[in-house]
């Protein structure tokens, strides 16, 4: 490994040591803070925790406009079932597998990090001709967008903003699809105490999973839907009842797992056990590339407090789970591959005597954003449940005539010799929010190559961090006297 990558993981490796799942920022922020301090940086901070690091310009490049690098700070903690790890508490250790970098059975978190570890590592180095930067470290991505939401028009005052946190390298990405999440309640009855019947656990493990904007093309198995077809493949055969039902961890991930406890008497175990063991062989059939390691189970869970469902609410549960939309809804027509429209099942829970299911929606386009959100509206009060929404954000619609574009593709190829692609993605990417905020910024989002991101399969390849690390540089080394950038009209 060459001795810039080696400086850049190890400050990857430093800032891994600090837990910072989303809402947890605080420590990295402060941490962030102190080093900039130590080297003579400008930081200031706004009402939610963003942080802005201000790096003077090399010589001769000082009164130039600034151009901001910017990331954010927090992470997706996603973590196999056997796992212990706390993500409140645990440092994260990054393991060397050839020529990628993972964790433990847990998510990496190079998304975001390895922004951070670039960005800091380009302050360190003396012989780097760049102009003034600002380094722009947001709170609460992957949750809410929280730090974009509250960013303010004068708290950065450059307009040129180089978004490290797509995870193709050789990519240049130029838009993104907008999003809303839907929160549904589903109010529950219940039945009187159990009596003369067994606890059961119904599992849904071993899925893939992934993220819910990146990978929601590749149909992998939700673990939700999944747990409502065997609950459906038992309750129609069996009398059985629900006690709890949970499954997800977040609104951009593909939930891997999920959980049921039912009650049904003993009598009925080994009826109950041929109809799972029947039930994953057809989703094993179904998911037999994408799937390998898919798994339903039926175990005993001994005694339990819970209350049982009725069977009316019972039967609501599992119709409302496998009546929502969950996958691509359509293909974007003028651009091949491209998701235009998603939904992800994300998450599902009992609680306060309410079934909660939350559902992420993605689309490129307003108009069928609002769509794809009314369809599951009208599914939640075909059920009695009452739905509310949250987290929105707006497409990020790609300017094609972009002079920060044109830099960069030329830039690019003077480096390497041949030309990265442009990419409309269906993820959502703070450039959407601050687009909204700055009318006048011009925007792109690059970075290194990062597999399987908010999954415990994260990996993050290393040569492609010295490419961003090279292609950087000179881009940063482009901005000189002569330059247009910085003069963006103002959208009418």
């Amino acid at each position: 490994m060459d001795e810039i990558t080696e400086k850049i993981l190890m400050h990857f490796r430093e800032i891994s040591k600090i837990p910072r799942c989303s809402g947890n920022e605080a420590e990295i922020a402060m941490w962030l803070k102190q080093g900039a301090l130590s080297h003579g940086f400008s930081v200031k901070f706004d009402s939610v925790n963003n942080i802005v690091i201000g790096v003077p310009g090399s010589k001769g490049r000082e009164n130039l406009p600034p151009v901001v690098i910017q990331g954010h700070m927090d992470m997706v903690g996603e973590k196999t079932r056997e796992c212990t790890h706390d993500f409140t508490n645990d440092p994260i250790i990054p393991v060397i597998d050839g020529d990628w970098l993972r964790a433990e059975k847990t998510t990496l978190g190079a998304d975001n990090g390895i922004a951070l570890a670039i960005a800091l590592a380009l302050t360190e180095d003396k012989s780097i001709i760049h102009p003034p930067l600002e380094l722009l470290f947001t709170v609460d991505e992957e949750t809410g967008l929280t730090g974009a939401n509250a960013l303010t028009h004068d708290f950065v005052s450059g307009r040129i903003l180089l978004n490290v946190d797509s995870e193709d390298e050789g990519i240049f990405t130029v838009g993104c699809a907008g999003g809303l999440n839907t929160k549904i309640c589903l109010p529950l009855k219940y039945s009187t105490q159990l009596r003369d019947v067994s606890i059961y656990s119904l599992e849904i493990g071993g899925l893939a999973g992934g993220h819910s904007g990146v990978d929601i093309h590749e149909k992998k198995a939700n673990a939700i839907k999944v747990l409502a077809s065997a609950l459906k493949a038992l309750a129609d055969e069996l009398d059985i009842m629900i006690l709890n039902i949970e499954g997800g961890s977040a609104h951009n991930a593909i939930p891997r797992h999920a959980e049921a406890i039912i009650a049904m008497s003993g009598k009925s175990e080994k009826k109950a056990l041929s109809l799972i063991n029947d039930c994953e062989a057809r989703f094993r059939s179904d998911y037999a590339e994408l799937e390998p390691s898919l798994s339903i189970k039926l175990k005993d869970a001994g005694e339990s407090d819970m209350k049982p469902l009725d069977d009316e609410s019972s039967k609501k549960v599992i119709s409302l789970l496998l009546s929502l939309p969950h996958g691509v809804a359509s293909m974007s027509p003028a651009t091949p591959g491209l998701v235009e429209t998603s939904n992800n099942l994300a998450t599902v829970s009992i609680e306060d005597d309410k079934l909660i299911v939350l559902t992420s929606q993605r689309s490129s386009y307003d108009s069928s954003l609002q769509s794809i959100t009314g369809n599951i509206t009208s599914i939640a009060k075909d059920y009695g449940a009452s739905y509310s929404h949250s987290s929105a954000y707006p497409p990020w619609q790609p300017e094609m005539s972009s002079l920060l574009l044109r830099q960069c593709q030329e830039v690019y190829q003077e480096v390497f010799g041949g030309p990265a692609r442009i990419e409309v993605i269906h993820a959502g990417l703070e450039c959407a929010v601050i687009g909204s905020k700055f009318d006048d910024m011009d925007m792109i989002s690059f970075g290194p190559t990062i597999k399987n991101p908010h999954s415990p399969d994260e990996r993050l390849h290393i040569p492609s961090v010295r490419k961003v690390w090279d292609f950087m540089v000179a881009l940063l080394a482009s901005f000189d006297n002569k330059s247009k950038f910085g003069v963006k009209e103002r959208k009418k």
